[in-house]
C-alpha cells in the first residue's frame, strides 16, 4: 500500500485547479480564466486498493498585497511542509524562466515532478525546448507533459507519482473525496459565478459565506451572503432590478444541485464589509 500527500504548486492560472479536478474525477476546485481564483488549500482524495493519494490544490504564488494574500501564501507554506511529492505545474506555452524562479524559491525537500500543462496547444519543437530546460534543474525528478483540461496524459502522471510515493496506510477512511465541509464547496460555486459574470475588479473584492445549510425532506435550503467592500460594488452585484444576483443564484444553484445530487433552494444576500480583505477578525469569520 502506498499513501501520501501530493501537493500542486505554480503560478496563477497554470492549471492547478483543473489538474486537481481531473485527477480526482470531481469538480472540487472552482476554475476561472482570471488569476488568483483559488484562495484556500483544497485537498482531493484519490483512493484505490493499492494507494491513497491526497492531492492539494494551492493558491497561485504571488507577492502579498494585503492580509487575504498573506493567508493564501500561508496555505502554500503549509503545503510545502507536509508534501511527500510536489507537482510543479507550468504552462508549456510560456517561457520557462519565470516559473523556474518560483520553483527554485520553494526550496523543496521532496522529489518533484514538473508538469508541463496545455501541451495540446504547442509544437513538438517547443515541447522539446521546455523539457530540455527543466531536465537541467536540480528540483526536477521527472517530467510529465499533459493537458489537464482535455485529461490527456493523466495516467502517465499517476504512474510517475506512484514511483515516488512512500509506502504507508491510508490517512482517510471511507470514500470521501475531500476533507473540506460541504458548505465550503457550496460557497465556492457561488464565488465561481462572480468570477464568471463580472470584470476584473469585483471578483477580487468579494467573498461568499454560507450562513445556513438545512437538509429538508424534499430539498436542501441554503442561505449565503456575498461580501463586498463598497456600496457601489453591492449595486453591481445586485444588478438592475436584482437581475445579476438572480443570474448568479440560478447558475450557481444548477452546479450545487449536480454536486449534492439534490434539489436546492438557494437564497443570496449582499453585505458590505469595508476593507474585509485586511481585517484579521473578518478573514477568520469568512474561513481564511
Amino acid at each position: 500500500m502506498k499513501s501520501g500527500f501530493v501537493n500542486i504548486f505554480g503560478k496563477p492560472n497554470a492549471g492547478k485547479s483543473t489538474l486537481l479536478n481531473a485527477l480526482v474525477g470531481e469538480k472540487l476546485a472552482i476554475v476561472s480564466h482570471k488569476v488568483q481564483t483559488t484562495r484556500h488549500r483544497i485537498k482531493g482524495i484519490l483512493s484505490t486498493k493499492e494507494y491513497q493519494i491526497i492531492f492539494s490544490d494551492t493558491p497561485g504564488i504571488i507577492e502579498p498585497k494585503y492580509k487575504l494574500h498573506e493567508k493564501m501564501m500561508q496555505a502554500v507554506k503549509g503545503s510545502l511542509e507536509d508534501a511527500d511529492v510536489a507537482l510543479l505545474i507550468t504552462d508549456i506555452n510560456e517561457a520557462p524562466e519565470e516559473s523556474h524562479q518560483i520553483f527554485s524559491a520553494l526550496k523543496l525537500k521532496v522529489p518533484a515532478i514538473v508538469v508541463l500543462n496545455k501541451a495540446d496547444k504547442v509544437s513538438e519543437e517547443q515541447q522539446n525546448l521546455v523539457v530540455d530546460f527543466y531536465r537541467k534543474q536540480p528540483y526536477c525528478k521527472d517530467i510529465t507533459i499533459l493537458s489537464a483540461l482535455k485529461k490527456n496524459g493523466l495516467d502517465f502522471l499517476l504512474k510517475n507519482i506512484l514511483k515516488l510515493l512512500p509506502e504507508g496506510q491510508p490517512f482517510y477512511e471511507g470514500d470521501d473525496l475531500s476533507d473540506m465541509p460541504t458548505k465550503f464547496f457550496v460557497g465556492e460555486m457561488v464565488r465561481e459565478k462572480i468570477f464568471q459574470f463580472f470584470g476584473d475588479e469585483i471578483p477580487y473584492h468579494t467573498t461568499v459565506v454560507v450562513q445556513e445549510f438545512k437538509e429538508k425532506l424534499t430539498l436542501i435550503k441554503i442561505r449565503a451572503e456575498i461580501i463586498v467592500q463598497r456600496e457601489t460594488q453591492k449595486g453591481i452585484i445586485l444588478g438592475n432590478g436584482g437581475s445579476m444576483i438572480k443570474k448568479i443564484g440560478t447558475e450557481a444553484r444548477k452546479d450545487i444541485e449536480t454536486f449534492l445530487g439534490s434539489k436546492v433552494f438557494l437564497e443570496l444576500f449582499v453585505k458590505v464589509r469595508p476593507k474585509w480583505r485586511d481585517n484579521e477578525m473578518q478573514l477568520r469569520e469568512y474561513g481564511y
